[in-house]
């Protein structure tokens, strides 16, 4: 619902980013939070990268939404295709072009994967979740 009240606005990138932390990111950084802390183990220093992980990982969900939202059929995503532009959404493409907002979902999966570069094999669940939500074709 946030993205549809700045529906029509003049974001720039730092806000459309801002406006994305507050939705699937945060859902992401509560869940991977959650599970640290109910395993008792995490340092505060990792419950740090944990967030920093999951608030990347929350944005490359959101980058790859928009992107599908103008390549995937309406078939495949199970929403009109263009729905986005249609109602005049801030999205990464219309901001930073296909190709831009592919560079920054890449950069942001780069990133995610680096955050987790401490934690050996325990976070490799997370590693391949990430892939999952910027691989996903829907």
């Amino acid at each position: 619902a946030i993205d549809i009240a700045a529906a029509g606005a003049s974001l720039d990138e730092a806000a459309l980013s801002v406006m994305h932390g507050m939705k699937t990111g945060a859902l992401i950084r509560a869940s991977v939070v959650c599970g640290a802390l109910s395993t008792n183990l995490a340092t505060a220093a990792e419950l740090d990268e944990l967030q920093r992980y999951a608030a990347l990982a929350g944005l490359a969900f959101q980058v790859r939404d928009d992107i599908l939202d103008v390549e995937a059929s309406s078939s495949e995503s199970g929403k009109q295709q263009g729905k986005d532009a249609e109602l005049g959404k801030p999205t990464y493409p219309s901001m930073l072009g296909m190709q831009g907002a592919r560079r920054r979902l890449a950069d942001l999966l780069d990133a995610a994967l680096a955050a987790l570069d401490g934690f050996d094999q325990r976070a490799e669940h997370l590693r391949q979740l990430t892939r999952l939500l910027v691989e996903r074709k829907a």
